[in-house]
């Protein structure tokens, strides 16, 4: 037992004494000291890669911890599975949801539950539908998972956690796929919770949203407890600088630009979903402007993954008619074709569609840019490494040298590259879907001023995020999809976040229906 162990707070629902977890080349987690009272919603934070993911793994008996304690209402306790923290009270919703599609909410919900939990609750669906009017969150036990936005989905993963009598409830990133007005709602729950005496931990990287709703927060770095603040004293740029050291202000209001000529359009495009749980663009309508970036909001699952797919060429089905690059219709052309005449891409999947995972950073970067690259038929690759290595360099990514296999980079920092290796094709379109999804502040400052520097030199920009502060702080003219429409374009100084959310709901619907018909 730890020295320290004598020490902890008996006002304690949760403590960490000096927990350490080493992995082979990596301290992921360096005597983290932590403490969460009752009615506690409190913050962990820190870049990717800082230890945030191992140390709530510990907590919920993910992985087993080296050394140190982990109390429970002041008593040492062994966490060695989930099924273990969940007897505890310990809940938690994770950044991908782990629901299946075909099931209905109250199937979903009992998976998780053992014999003697479901016969303490007694009829699941009733216990779901009375839940759902003590906390607002509307939540049909009946319904199909596959029918449910984003945020209901969310919902449905909390009340997961209610029906077991949650004590503590861990949640990570659970802001990154919701609505403003969803959001709202989840803050709405959280505090609810909180009054009744639940204890969050509560992980992001909206530091605004820390500000607004965290009592405390801990800030990991490297592995390590750098710093403890109570948020509401702090802003998000002093948080994002014990985050990571000196940093310039991340929200500083980067000035808005006029496009100039249209560099690519899309014109009436209807098209049916090729997935059975896919969604049908209707009618959309589009004209992006050279030297702007045009920001698209949305909810997952409202079009958007179809849109990229139609535009990038990756669904290869003709179209014709309805896009056009610099007035050459390329709706029939492949991907290589597109990229050819000026489309780069950066895709929301990273491994797989982004980076081939088991190649290396100079062969990932052929794959998209060989431009320059091949002569003869011959891959140069001298000229080929250097460069990989030059934008190893200028975006700051973290890796072992243009030797890395693209696995083996954290998210941010394989993004980071990703986003390099397309911006340096000096493309004339730059399609970019959640360019900082996952991302933490550095990075995400990184990729903000990149994408603004190409916007700076003529390029038109496409930018789909479900971050609607993002699109506020970057875009000059603003959308949003639902349901496969797209809604008005408008410039973003003469919009509201509180419209763009309405829109991303669907608001806009029924009059850009009779509009059209």
């Amino acid at each position: 037992m730890s020295q320290t162990l004598e020490q902890h707070s008996p006002t304690a629902r949760l403590e960490l004494v000096e927990l350490t977890k080493q992995y082979p080349g990596c301290l992921a987690n360096d005597r983290i000291s932590l403490s969460l009272k009752p009615g506690e919603i409190h913050a962990l934070l820190g870049e990717n890669g800082a230890g945030k993911s191992t140390l709530v793994k510990s907590i919920y008996g993910v992985v087993s911890p080296d050394t140190g304690d982990i109390l429970w209402n002041g008593k040492q306790v062994e966490i060695k599975s989930p099924s273990t923290a969940r007897d505890l009270g310990i809940g938690m919703v994770f950044q991908h949801f782990s629901l299946f599609e075909t099931l209905t909410v109250s199937q979903n919900i009992e998976l998780c539950l053992s014999k003697k939990q479901l016969s303490q609750i007694g009829h699941l669906g009733n216990k779901i539908t009375e839940l759902s009017k003590e906390y607002g969150l509307d939540v049909d036990p009946d319904r199909y998972v596959h029918s449910l936005s984003i945020g209901e989905r969310q919902r449905v993963e909390i009340m997961r956690c209610l029906v077991q009598s949650v004590k503590l409830l861990i949640l990570d990133e659970p802001t990154s796929v919701l609505t403003p007005q969803e959001v709202s709602g989840l803050f709405g729950v959280l505090r609810t919770l909180a009054k009744e005496g639940c204890s969050i931990l509560f992980i992001s990287h909206k530091l605004h949203e820390v500000t607004e709703i965290c009592d405390q927060a801990t800030i990991l770095r490297g592995g390590k407890v750098v710093d403890t603040c109570a948020p509401s004293e702090e802003t998000p740029a002093s948080i994002a600088k014990m985050m990571v050291g000196d940093l310039a202000e991340q929200d500083a209001g980067y000035s808005k630009k006029q496009g100039t000529k249209t560099a690519f359009a899309i014109n009436n495009l209807s098209l049916a979903a090729k997935q059975p749980f896919g969604t049908a663009l209707k009618d959309i309508c589009l004209d992006l402007k050279a030297g702007e970036i045009l920001g698209i909001a949305g909810v997952a699952g409202n079009g958007q993954d179809e849109l990229m797919a139609i535009i990038s060429g990756e669904d290869s089905r003709n179209v014709k008619d309805s896009l056009t690059l610099e007035s050459l219709s390329i709706g029939h052309l492949s991907a290589g074709d597109r990229r050819q005449l000026g489309i780069a891409y950066v895709p929301e999947e990273r491994l797989g569609r982004g980076a081939v995972p088991d190649m290396s950073l100079t062969e990932n970067t052929l794959l998209t840019h060989s431009k320059g690259f091949v002569k003869n038929g011959l891959v140069q690759w001298q000229s080929l490494k250097d460069y990989a290595n030059r934008l190893i360099d200028q975006y700051k990514v973290k890796c072992h040298g243009e030797f890395s296999e693209a696995k083996s980079l954290s998210g941010g920092n394989l993004q980071k590259f990703i986003m390099g290796r397309e911006i340096g094709q000096n493309p004339k379109v730059l399609i970019c879907a959640h360019p900082t999804w996952g991302v933490d502040v550095g990075a995400a400052l990184t990729i903000h001023q990149a994408l603004l520097e190409l916007r700076d030199q003529g390029a038109a920009i496409l930018l789909v995020s479900e971050d609607i502060d993002e699109l506020f702080l970057l875009a000059d003219r603003m959308a949003a999809v639902c349901d496969g429409y797209l809604s008005p374009l408008v410039q973003t100084e003469q919009t509201s976040i509180d419209q763009i959310g309405q829109w991303m709901a669907g608001t806009f619907i029924n009059s850009t229906t009779e509009a059209v018909a």
